[in-house]
């Protein structure tokens, strides 16, 4: 049975800047199947008054990747890969990602709490996301589910 140290509820970990990339972005929009041109081409996006192409909205979950250790907060909570589970993934926008623009992202331990008698305990890793204009563009809430018997 693994105990979840409810003290890590509000750990933070190191800051990611993270560069969005034009190209990456057309690659991303191509792999995950988008078809809103304004994804992937300019034009379109300057006709309809962007400055650039749009982040499509998934694509903050690649910014996270973008570390050594993408799943520390599950090291330091004591939890091994192979008992978890993605349960949910939400996103809160709060402004338009554009190519060209920088991100921070700043992440902590969310909430810890369990379900089914104990049997399930479930993880939420809340992400903040700011340009470099400072502004809050975005939130993300990552829950995992651990398989605890």
């Amino acid at each position: 049975t693994i105990m979840l140290d409810q003290s890590l509820i509000g750990k933070t970990y190191p800051k990611i800047i993270f560069l969005v990339e034009k190209q990456r972005l057309k690659f991303f929009a191509k792999a995950t199947q988008q078809s809103d041109p304004l994804y992937f081409d300019e034009d379109f996006a300057k006709s309809n008054g962007h400055p650039t192409i749009l982040a499509p909205i998934t694509f903050l979950t690649t910014v996270g990747y973008e570390q050594e250790k993408p799943y520390k907060y599950l090291q330091d909570l004591g939890v091994p890969i192979g008992n978890i589970l993605h349960a949910k993934q939400e996103y809160t926008y709060y402004e338009p990602i554009y190519a060209g623009d920088k991100l921070q992202m700043e992440s902590k331990i969310g909430k810890i709490y369990e379900k089914k008698e104990g049997t399930l305990d479930f993880v939420s890793f809340i992400s903040n996301y700011k340009n470099q204009k400072n502004l809050l563009v975005a939130e993300s809430v990552s829950t995992v589910v651990i398989r605890n018997k």
